[in-house]
């Protein structure tokens, strides 16, 4: 009887000890705990498997409610699977180093495309070389792309595109150019090519001619750039809604002043302007009508230009530069004034300096008229040209240019124009140091 209970002891032990086995093994396998272990293994930084504890595991299968860490992250698992594959952490060496995320990454921005400005010379008779000089000073010392609308006579067109395409690549680069024959729209093409100078009336038909440009910058032959030519064309943007060309006065001091002492018409304002330089807005120029003293319903800039040059052809000295003072008499609310430094010329200094906003900024834009780039008449002005046009392209701007003008200005200091060099040097030097700045200085600083 003894030996009898023994055994019925020892077979419910063994039965319960299976049975703590078997719940033990199957906890183990439930997937759910499984994955929740693994993950608390994984966060807590041990990557080797830890040992099986099997009275926890038992005792967590055997308890009305599993423990509440093990209660939250499983249902931060299945929270996972509802919204998608979980990252795999045991990824590849590449796969690490770049890690999914599920946040949208920013669209790039595309890129606006590059501003190019817009340059028209007329050159005809000898100043190839004169308009080379503007081309030049215009691409040393300008940021933005250029494209030059060059209008030539015809044996010129071939000199032009010879000597363009001998310069260095790296110039070349910085611009690109259209050469077109002299043409006039409306008119006798002899009368208005005997206008004043040769074919200066040519700037007047430029919005008839370029009708795929919305703006543009006109320049005579004999200007030079001393400082970039993206600081005039952004005075684009002072345009207010009427205005739709730009240029600066023809004097400051009404009493020395051409227009206001012997002009036989209308002319702008007290002193009238100078189209030497001259900024227009083509697309506005086109699609307005022009009052004047000949139709009160207004007339088109095309339809305009023939009717008046015949009417004040016996009365007009400056040839297209009077037409285009008497068009702005009548349209005053067309026209933006520039201050004198953007256009200056002899008349500046000659007579004593009185253009404040050159000796205050120095000049921006030098313009050579009456002939002082080639005679001896205002040698200050015949310094800087000589020196643009003498500059070779690959050199130091400072020692080949800035330092020649610098010393050669002394040899002027006996002239009205020559005892005032920080008008012209100003500028200019500015501008060097700008462009040395911009081309080596930052290409040699080290990134931070």
């Amino acid at each position: 009887m003894r030996i009898h209970g023994k055994v019925v002891v020892i077979a419910v032990c063994f039965g319960v000890f299976l049975l703590l086995y078997f719940l033990g093994g199957n906890a183990a396998d439930d997937p759910l705990l499984k994955e929740v272990v693994e993950e608390e293994e994984e966060e807590d930084g041990n990557s080797s498997p830890s040992p099986p504890v099997l009275g926890r595991d038992v005792a967590a299968k055997f308890a009305k409610k599993p423990p509440v860490g093990v209660v939250a992250r499983a249902e931060e698992v299945l929270k996972r699977r509802k919204e998608g594959p979980a990252i795999n952490r045991g990824a590849s060496e590449n796969a690490k180093s770049k890690p999914r995320s599920r946040v949208a990454r920013p669209v790039a921005k595309r890129t606006r495309a590059e501003e190019v400005m817009h340059l028209a010379v007329v050159a005809c008779g000898n100043r190839l070389d004169e308009t080379l000089a503007m081309v030049k000073s215009a691409v040393l010392f300008s940021l933005k792309r250029i494209t030059f609308h060059i209008f030539a006579e015809d044996p010129l067109a071939p000199q032009f595109e010879e000597r363009l395409n001998q310069w260095p690549r790296s110039i070349s680069a910085k611009f690109q150019y259209s050469i077109y024959p002299i043409t006039f729209s409306v008119g006798n093409a002899d009368e208005w090519k005997k206008l004043f100078k040769p074919c200066a009336a040519q700037r007047l038909f430029l919005p008839v001619i370029l009708k795929d440009v919305d703006s543009l910058l006109y320049v005579d032959t004999d200007v030079l750039f001393l400082r970039p030519m993206d600081d005039i064309w952004s005075l684009l943007k002072s345009f207010n809604s009427t205005q739709l060309a730009a240029m600066a006065p023809e004097h400051e001091v009404p009493k020395i002043g051409w227009y206001s002492r012997f002009a036989r018409h209308p002319f702008y304002g007290v002193t009238g302007v100078n189209s030497g330089v001259m900024l227009m807005n083509l697309t506005r120029i086109r699609s307005t009508m022009f009052k004047n003293s000949m139709i009160p319903s207004g007339l088109s800039w095309e339809d305009l230009l023939h009717p008046l040059y015949q009417k004040y052809k016996n009365h007009i000295t400056w040839g297209d530069q009077d037409l285009l003072n008497i068009i702005f008499h009548y349209n005053p609310e067309c026209l933006f004034i520039f201050p004198c430094q953007w256009n200056y010329r002899p008349d500046h200094c000659m007579y004593g300096s009185n253009c404040k906003g050159a000796e205050e900024e120095g000049v921006s834009i030098l313009h050579g008229n009456r002939g002082v780039y080639h005679d001896d008449k205002q040698p200050a002005f015949k310094v800087v040209y000589d020196a643009i046009r003498d500059f070779p392209f690959e050199d130091n701007m400072f020692q080949s240019l800035f330092y020649p003008i610098q010393t050669k200005f002394l040899d002027t200091v006996n002239t009205l124009c020559g005892r005032i060099p920080q008008v012209f040097l100003k500028q200019i030097e500015k501008t060097m140091r700008k462009v040395f700045e911009e081309k080596v200085v930052r290409h040699v600083r080290p990134h931070k």
